[in-house]
């Protein structure tokens, strides 16, 4: 129930701010079309923690994010860099690795994270195993036991 109230409220907010307006009409037409959504999303069984993870909290919201908007602002600046200057080596790799993640969640969180960082793709996720690709040896060097994989790992622990 926690996880339908948390759908409603994002969707509420999400009409509110691309609607602008604050009439009456609009508020009543936009807390029913999201009250709608949720029934249909909770009658298709779509409404649960992993499709909603409210259960990760402010942690996610306040610590990674802006760290990893950070880290994905480097590495933009590190591939542009790459690719403007032909003199710095680029040496795609593939590498495997173990993830410290215990839930589904914690892998997808941190596979998802490693393809938004510019120069990294996650080419393959196993419960045990990842492998991604790397456009530098040393990105790929620094993915077994880096900080992303401490913080998604810290992330996904009760509080």
């Amino acid at each position: 129930m926690v996880h339908a109230v948390s759908v409603f409220v994002a969707l509420s907010v999400f009409w509110l701010l691309l609607s602008g307006l604050f009439t009456p009409f609009l508020l009543a037409a936009g807390a029913g079309s999201a009250l709608a959504v949720v029934v249909f999303a909770r009658r298709m069984d779509v409404v649960d923690h992993e499709g909603q993870p409210i259960h990760l909290g402010w942690r996610a919201l306040f610590s990674y994010w802006p760290w990893l908007a950070a880290e994905i602002v480097k590495s933009s600046w590190d591939v542009s860099q790459r690719i403007l200057h032909p003199r710095l080596p680029i040496s795609p790799t593939l590498v495997r690795f173990r993830p410290s993640q215990a839930t589904s969640l914690g892998l997808v969180i941190h596979a998802n994270s490693i393809t938004l960082t510019p120069g990294t793709i996650s080419v393959e996720v196993a419960p045990g195993e990842f492998l991604v690709h790397a456009l530098t040896a040393e990105g790929a060097a620094g993915l077994a036991g880096s900080e992303m994989d401490r913080r998604v790992a810290a992330m996904e622990q009760p509080a």
